[in-house]
This record gives structure tokens, C-alpha cells and sequence, in this order.
């Protein structure tokens, strides 16, 4: 029997972009468009799109108190992020609403954990993985760029490492969470995947006057391994 591998709703521009395509799982993601200037690009401004990664969400008065019984670091209040030891990211949404996101290298074993699980009362799991997109925006020029597509203030001086805004994109709804890679700048954006090729576009649009463009997660990691 054939396995069908996951894809992003970008694939086709990437396809178009001469992307190479790497197998994570059941997933592919991008892992370069065949440039070797790459990580120069990371580094300055870039795109990347993490929509085929693992993510979860659960929600409700009981999902903190089941959450942390089952060993997950909560951050102490909302619209922040916190690292967790397998590398994942919890962000803190409200009170009562929780959003997790693998790391970019392996699968993050918490999230395949907590969704084979049965959760607690009042709590209730979101399909993450099927409702929003999940993009990354890298590089020093990362902010400036932000200002022109986004109403909250995203320099690095307003905006700290691991803190969450619930805003609009390029008029899109988004949650934007800034999570450093090393000492490279690094903005995770998502959105409802109905607007995912409208947001992608916005952003590659918005970059132009930067020189930004698209790069692969394999990038990602050599910055994050650089800290």
C-alpha cells in the first residue's frame, strides 16, 4: 500500500521555487530551494513554511491543570511561550487555551503523546495541524519588515523572545510568536489555512523591498545551532 505523505498548501509555489523536499515522518517539508545563500538570507530576511510540522492546541477551564498533570511546563500567564525539554513550544493563549508546536528537527514526542491521550474533564483537544498554517519569518530586518503588514510593535527591544501577539497579518487573523533561533531573529506566524497562499504572497510581497525571500528549514537549523 502506497502512504500518502502530507503536504503543505504551498506546495505548488514551491515546486514552482525549485524547492527540495525532505521526509519528516509522514510529512515533507521544504528543506531548500538549491541556494547557497541560504543561511546569508536567514540571516537578513526570509520566509519559511513549517505548515506540514506536528502542532496541537487544547482548550478550556480543566486543559492548564490536565496539561501540566501530564508533565507539560505552562507559561505563567498568557501570550507567552515557553521551551519544553523535547524541544516543543507551549504557547499560552489565554488561561484556558494552549497551543503547542514541534521543534524543526525531529518529531517532538510530547505532542504525539498528548494527542493519543484521552484528556481530562473540561478540556478539549484542537486540530491544530488541520486549522492553521504555520510560517517563520527570520533575520535582522524581520521587525522593520512587520511594520509594514502589522499594527503590533515587533522590535526586538518591544517585543521579547517567547512573546505572543493575537493580531491581523496583512489583514489576516494571525498569532505571531517570537522564538530566537541562536542570535538570528525568528517570528513564527500562523493563520487559518484558508488564507495560507494569501498570507505567503503578502509576505513575500512585503519582503521585496528588503531582498527577502524563501528559504528552507534546513537553514533554520544551522542557525539554531550557531546559538
Amino acid at each position: 500500500m502506497t502512504t500518502l505523505l502530507r503536504r503543505s498548501q504551498l506546495s505548488r509555489r514551491h515546486i514552482a521555487l525549485g524547492a527540495e523536499f525532505e521526509q519528516i515522518g509522514d510529512t515533507l517539508l521544504v528543506s531548500n530551494y538549491g541556494s547557497s545563500e541560504e543561511i546569508a538570507q536567514a540571516k537578513s530576511l526570509a520566509l519559511i513554511d513549517l505548515s506540514t510540522l506536528p502542532r496541537t492546541g487544547f482548550k478550556g477551564a480543566g486543559a492548564t491543570t490536565w496539561a501540566t498533570s501530564q508533565g507539560v511546563k505552562i507559561p505563567e500567564r498568557p501570550n507567552l511561550a515557553l521551551l519544553q525539554k523535547d524541544q516543543s513550544l507551549v504557547v499560552r493563549l489565554s488561561y484556558h487555551e494552549l497551543l503547542i508546536l514541534s521543534n524543526i528537527d525531529p518529531l517532538s514526542t510530547q505532542i504525539e503523546r498528548l494527542d493519543s491521550m484521552a484528556v481530562g474533564p473540561q478540556t478539549y483537544t484542537l486540530p491544530r495541524a488541520d486549522s492553521h498554517c504555520w510560517l517563520a519569518v527570520t533575520g535582522s530586518q524581520a521587525a522593520e519588515m512587520f511594520s509594514k503588514v502589522c499594527g503590533v510593535d515587533l522590535r526586538p527591544h518591544k517585543f521579547a523572545n517567547n512573546a505572543v501577539a493575537q493580531t491581523s497579518v496583512a489583514k489576516a487573523s494571525a498569532i505571531v510568536v517570537r522564538h530566537d533561533l541562536g542570535t538570528t531573529h525568528c517570528f513564527y506566524v500562523l493563520t487559518d489555512v484558508s488564507a495560507a497562499e494569501f498570507l505567503w504572497d503578502c509576505l513575500i510581497d512585503a519582503m521585496l523591498e528588503y531582498d527577502g525571500g524563501p528559504v528552507g528549514v534546513a537553514s533554520m537549523r544551522e542557525l539554531a545551532a550557531e546559538g
